[in-house]
């Protein structure tokens, strides 16, 4: 008779106890990578900490020792030469005075002043003197083409108060042997504009009178001024030679509404043109200009930082 024994074959005991061992192998390697993830926690931020220390000669030093500060507490004078840009009728040329005085190195003020009583046609008025049509329906936008250029804005003067703003310093090297300190900077303010322009007339007027052609003629060649208030900004760069003489390249924007063509361009029924010229014909431009500027610092040592 056949007994069973008890005890169970040997590979199924060593299947159990391998199937016993393996939760605990489990558990132990996931402790392990426990421990690994805290320790990387701990010490990660340390290791950053260590990177960002400075120490030695170096701690609590400024980011650049013994620099000339051209602005801080001086006084800038410029004269400059300038011109406007992208003009449809005429250009202005400008000869002008800036003064400006640095609070800082990088944050002053200044007052700019310039006048632009000299202007050039540009093609477009050229081209509509020797080619523009002078009909019944616009006669009194174009009364005579050959005068079209008697007719249009022009831009007589400028005076400006304004806030600087230095943010970058450096040098321009020229062959690697020439160095020369700059500054860019930035500024902004509000500024008067003095302007002239086409006189005011109405159709209706010169009709009335007994000889309405030679009164709108006559209409095409009277001036009438005014001061327009403008916002102002714009960026430039300083070149200095010397602690005293520089260099100055700046351009400057003076958005405003004026009628530069000195016509009938809207006031009637939904911006149609109304058989008179007035203020309602100015449309808003964005006037800029170019100058070119001597600086002249004085005192003439600038100062040396730490």
């Amino acid at each position: 008779m056949t007994s069973t024994s008890p005890i169970a074959p040997r590979s199924v005991r060593l299947g159990g106890t391998a199937v016993r061992r393996a939760p605990a192998r489990a558990l132990v390697f996931a402790i392990g990578v426990a421990l690994l993830a805290a320790t990387a926690g701990v010490t990660a931020p340390r290791a950053a900490a260590q990177e960002v220390q400075v120490t030695g000669p170096l701690a609590g030093a400024p980011a650049v020792r013994h620099m000339r500060e051209y602005r801080l507490r001086r006084v800038q004078l410029q004269p400059f030469f300038g011109t406007t840009l992208r003009n449809e009728y005429s250009r202005a040329l400008l000869f002008g005075l800036q003064a400006h005085y640095g609070i800082t190195d990088w944050l002053g003020v200044g007052v700019v002043g310039a006048w632009g009583g000299v202007h050039l046609d540009t093609d477009l008025t050229r081209d509509i003197k020797h080619l523009g049509v002078t009909s019944e329906r616009n006669r009194l936008s174009l009364p005579q083409r050959e005068k079209f250029a008697k007719q249009i804005g022009e831009i007589q003067w400028f005076a400006a108060a304004q806030v600087d703003f230095a943010p970058l310093r450096g040098k321009i090297a020229a062959f690697q042997k020439l160095f020369v300190d700059t500054d860019l900077f930035l500024f902004g303010g509000v500024a008067l504009v003095g302007l002239e322009e086409r006189a005011n007339v109405a159709r209706a007027d010169c009709d009335a009178e007994s000889d309405p052609i030679a009164c709108l003629d006559a209409s095409q060649l009277a001036r009438s001024s005014r001061v327009a208030v403008a916002a102002t900004f714009g960026a430039g760069i300083n070149l200095y030679f010397t602690e005293t003489v520089g260099l100055a390249l700046e351009w400057r924007a003076l958005p405003f509404k004026w009628n530069t063509s000195g016509t009938d361009e809207s006031g009637g029924p939904k911006g149609t043109p109304d058989d008179v010229i007035d203020s309602h014909d100015r449309k808003r431009h964005f006037n800029q200009m170019m100058t070119l500027g001597v600086v002249v610092s004085l005192p003439g040592h600038a100062h040396i930082s730490e």
